[in-house]
């Protein structure tokens, strides 16, 4: 799926039902408005919000993209539920009992990846955009390698990475609130990091902001009420230990 290249893009990723985190991100990102909102997938899945969530991706971004945890709550043959660990395959069960036919429909018009003039887009890796997660310095080289865009975007890791690579080395690695990649220097690769779901020992929901005209990125951390989303949770009946985690950044 191609789209037309935006100056100022948001890039979203794995929202993972989470509603009270999603529009906190995006009335963060309204305060400056981007050209563009791009989501890197995982829309559904772990939390109590699927068919909100759904219905404000939707409307607010441009390019969107389909994650394992959508194509689960699909019944997709392409994602396999037994794959999954068990707390993440009892919210896959209730969320594909909750989604409405119009979620369905969105997610069924999804692909895993996307390209925009100078952006290479995926929900995994290049390799496998489905399952693959970009956590090594070996894969995140091998994803490179088999990309040419100067930027790379990957989402499912939930943790917010800026990796570069120059004169053939790699360098980076987690991305912390604030910090911003000189996109002028080389190749790089970009993972926002989770709305949702962060699992970089910081509860806070995450999104990236993309100067393709200033040749930036920045990337930002932004706190929302986490205990709403685990009561909601919990009063769903899914497991507790998805509550949990939340507060921690796990």
């Amino acid at each position: 799926m191609a789209q037309n290249l935006a100056v100022r893009v948001a890039v979203i990723s794995d929202v993972h039902a989470n509603l009270y985190a999603l529009e906190a991100v995006l009335g963060a990102i309204d305060r400056s408005p981007p050209d563009q909102i791009w989501c890197l997938g995982d829309t559904v899945g772990y939390g109590p919000r699927p068919n909100e969530c759904c219905a404000l991706v939707r409307e607010h971004a441009n390019l969107i993209l389909i994650g394992n945890h959508d194509l689960v709550a699909l019944g997709s043959a392409e994602v396999a539920l037994a794959e999954f660990n068990p707390e993440a395959a009892a919210a896959s069960r209730w969320t594909a009992e909750q989604l409405t036919d119009e979620s369905r429909r969105f997610l069924e018009g999804l692909e895993p990846t996307a390209e925009a003039e100078g952006v290479q887009i995926f929900h995994g890796s290049p390799r496998d955009p489905i399952w693959e997660y970009v956590l090594t310095e070996i894969v995140a080289l091998e994803s490179l390698a088999m990309t040419d865009a100067p930027i790379v975007l990957v989402g499912h890791t939930h943790v917010a990475t800026a990796l570069l690579l120059a004169e053939e080395r790699l360098s980076g690695g987690v991305a912390t609130d604030g910090f911003e990649a000189p996109l002028e220097l080389g190749r790089w690769l970009l993972n926002p990091g989770s709305v949702g779901q962060p699992r970089d020992s910081n509860p806070d929901a995450a999104y990236l902001e993309l100067d393709l005209g200033a040749r930036r990125a920045r990337f930002h951390r932004v706190p929302y009420p986490v205990a709403r989303t685990q009561e909601e949770i919990r009063e769903r009946g899914l497991p507790d230990a998805l509550a949990e985690r939340l507060a921690h950044g796990v």
